[in-house]
C-alpha cells in the first residue's frame, strides 16, 4: 500500500509526528508503533488516544522540555531518487534537553522525520528504517544522527518532488508498556514535538543522451546532435521523457578541457533533443540540462566528432 493512502485516512494535530517510527507491528498482533506515537501525541494534544478500545485511556501526558537544533538532512543538499531502488539520506541534528530525560534509554523514542503538506495534515511523510543512535555531549545536550530511507516504489508520486519538512519528536514512557492499549496512565508518559526543524527538496532523478553526427564530418558541414531528457517517474517506476525543458548543446574543442555552450534546445513532448550545427574543428559535443526545481542538473559525456 502506498503509504500516502495511510496519510490521507489519518487528520487531527500532531499526526505527522505521530507517523514517524517504524511502521513495525507488535509480536502479538497489537498496534504498530506507529499507532502507539499517534496515541501518544494524540493523548498529549487533548485528544481520545485509542479509537474504538476497549481500554480506559487515563490522564494526560506531561509536556518534556526537549528543543531540536542544527538539525540537517541530507548533508542540506536535496533528496535524489530514481524510480525505484532505495535512498538513504543521513540526518543529523542535537536535542538539548532537560537532566532527566535520558534520550539513550529504552523506554525513550526520538526521531526526527519528513512530511510535506501541512502540520496537522500532511499529505506524505518519510521516515528512517532505524532509529538514530544519540550521543551524549553533556547531561543535558545529545547529538544524533538517523536517517530516512525512500524507497520511490512504495513511498513516493510525482507531486512529491518538492520541498518537503522536518519534524521532531520525543517520548518518554518511563517504564509504561507503549503497546498495552488497555488503561494507559498516560500521566505517567512525557512527550514533546517540535515542527519546521529543517528544509529539503526531493527531486527525480535524470538522465541525458547525445549523439552528434555523421563522424567523421567535411570542415563546414552540418553536425546533427540529437539526444533525449528523462526523469524518474515516481508514478509508474520508470524513466519518462522531461517534456517542455531547454538543455544546452555545449562543445568543447579538442585538448581542452571547458565546455562552451552553443545554442539551447527545448525538450519535445517525449524529451527528445534535437538541433545543427556546422563543423569546425574536432571536439566533444553534449547536452547539458542546469536542472529545475523537480529535476537535478546532469550533463551527457560528450561524443566527439572528427573534423576533416
Amino acid at each position: 500500500m502506498r503509504i500516502r493512502a495511510t496519510v490521507a485516512a489519518l487528520s487531527g494535530a500532531l499526526v505527522l509526528s505521530a507517523l514517524a517510527v517504524p511502521a513495525a507491528t507488535a509480536a502479538d498482533g497489537g498496534p504498530s508503533k506507529q499507532d502507539v506515537v499517534r496515541a501518544a501525541l494524540k493523548a498529549a494534544d487533548g485528544k481520545s488516544a485509542y479509537t474504538g478500545s476497549t481500554g480506559t485511556d487515563t490522564g494526560t501526558p506531561y509536556p518534556l522540555s526537549v528543543t531540536f537544533s542544527n538539525v540537517k538532512v541530507n548533508s542540506g543538499k536535496p533528496i535524489v531518487a530514481g524510480p525505484t531502488g532505495h535512498v538513504v539520506a543521513p540526518v543529523t541534528y542535537t536535542v538539548t534537553h532537560s537532566a532527566d530525560v535520558d534520550l539513550r534509554a529504552d523506554d525513550t523514542w526520538v526521531d526526527v522525520t519528513l512530511y510535506r503538506g501541512s502540520y496537522d495534515e500532511p499529505a506524505n511523510f518519510l521516515e528512517g528504517d532505524n532509529w538514530p543512535v544519540c550521543t551524549a555531549v553533556s547531561a543535558t545536550v545529545d547529538t544524533c544522527k538517523g536517517t530516512v530511507d525512500v524507497r520511490p516504489a512504495d513511498d513516493l508520486y510525482n507531486v512529491d518532488a518538492t520541498t518537503w519538512k522536518a519534524t521532531g519528536y520525543v517520548i518518554d514512557w518511563n517504564d509504561v508498556d507503549p503497546y498495552s492499549t488497555d488503561d494507559i496512565d498516560w500521566s505517567k508518559v512525557g512527550v514533546a514535538d517540535q515542527d519546521n526543524l529543517a528544509a529539503v527538496r526531493l527531486q527525480r532523478r535524470t538522465a541525458v543522451t547525445v549523439n552528434a553526427s555523421p563522424e567523421p564530418v567535411r570542415k563546414g558541414a552540418t553536425i546533427t546532435a540529437t539526444g533525449r531528457l528523462t526523469y524518474a517517474n515516481w508514478n509508474t517506476g520508470v524513466y519518462s521523457g522531461y517534456a517542455g525543458v531547454y538543455a544546452q548543446l555545449q562543445f568543447r574543442k579538442a585538448g581542452t578541457t571547458t565546455y562552451s555552450t552553443v545554442k539551447s534546445v527545448k525538450t519535445t513532448s517525449t524529451g527528445g533533443l534535437s538541433t545543427t550545427v556546422k563543423a569546425s574543428v574536432d571536439g566533444y559535443w553534449r547536452y547539458n540540462f542546469v536542472g529545475t526545481n523537480a529535476a537535478p542538473a546532469i550533463a551527457a559525456a560528450g561524443d566527439y566528432v572528427d573534423v576533416r
